[in-house]
């Protein structure tokens, strides 16, 4: 079996005070969310025990969708870029970025700046990209975009969207488990209508013409199991809380999703095993076990 772990959207902190001059644009916003309630919410502590616990579990390979930093700081991206290397060799962590991570137009590059050799594929290829790990291949997409004041929406844009195409039609011909990663949550709720993937509609059809074996993003700060219809059955999309939430009303704690993947095509096995924090119990534990596969 190989297993394969998700975490999302750490929000590393803290943030420190830039200056006036970056703050004039809607980093000023978010810097007044941050310090007005976000930073109660997301503890360095909550997210190192994650990862340790994770680490402890010897996953084959790590992936992770994106957020994080908070409001795309030069500061931001160096110190994330320091985590990233406490979390594994870039061979054995892929990663793609979210919207936090491209907060306004001036930093949209950052991301690959600093995280490059996380967010490239085996070719050395930009998005989408692909990474064979054992009966893996694991598909990077980009939905990362700057947006204005109180959005937060993504796309994953034309070109994308027909290099996935070719790439999963490609990958189907090998036997391969393919796997998706993504920030933004392919399917719209109408709590998060000013968070949407814009052009999920597009990204399903293409799914649901030449099929995929599992769908990974995170954003919504949840534990979120959805179904994509496919060429041959339902697709399952999972997405996970912040790694780095705090225990309280606000969010769900912080978990992270492993996968134990086996089998052949047609016959592929994949059961989800979700850890993390919960109310009413100390550390970190065993939340869910659920077949998907």
């Amino acid at each position: 079996m190989f297993t394969l772990a998700h975490l999302s959207d750490p929000h590393i902190g803290p943030i420190e005070w830039p200056g006036v001059r970056p703050l004039i644009s809607k980093r000023g916003l978010g810097l007044i969310n941050w310090y007005r309630k976000r930073h109660r919410h997301h503890s360095a502590d909550m997210l190192g025990a994650i990862v340790r616990d994770m680490h402890a579990q010897n996953p084959d390979h790590i992936a992770l969708t994106g957020d994080l930093v908070n409001i795309s700081l030069d500061a931001e991206f160096a110190r994330a870029a320091k985590w990233l290397d406490t979390l594994g060799k870039p061979q054995d962590v892929t990663l793609t970025p979210g919207n936090h991570d491209a907060y306004v137009k001036r930093v949209a590059g950052h991301a690959a700046q600093h995280w490059a050799e996380f967010m490239r594929g085996d070719d050395g290829a930009a998005f989408p990209f692909i990474r064979r790990r054992g009966p893996v291949a694991l598909i990077g997409l980009t939905t990362s975009l700057p947006t204005g004041p109180f959005m937060a929406t993504g796309r994953v844009g034309g070109e994308q969207i027909a290099k996935l195409a070719e790439i999963l039609l490609t990958l189907s011909r090998e036997p391969l488990f393919r796997v998706i990663l993504i920030h933004h949550p392919p399917i719209p709720n109408r709590r998060h209508y000013m968070k949407r993937l814009i052009d999920g509609p597009m990204f399903r059809a293409i799914v649901k013409e030449h099929g995929a074996e599992l769908v990974l993003h995170g954003h919504n700060h949840e534990q979120q199991l959805m179904w994509l219809d496919g060429p041959q059955g339902r697709i399952p999309a999972v997405g996970v809380p912040s790694a780095s939430a705090i225990i309280s009303t606000h969010d769900e704690p912080a978990a992270y999703n492993l996968y134990s993947i086996g089998g052949a095509p047609g016959a592929w096995q994949c059961e989800m095993t979700v850890r993390g924090f919960t109310f009413g119990r100390d550390g970190i534990s065993e939340l869910k076990r659920q077949t998907l596969r």
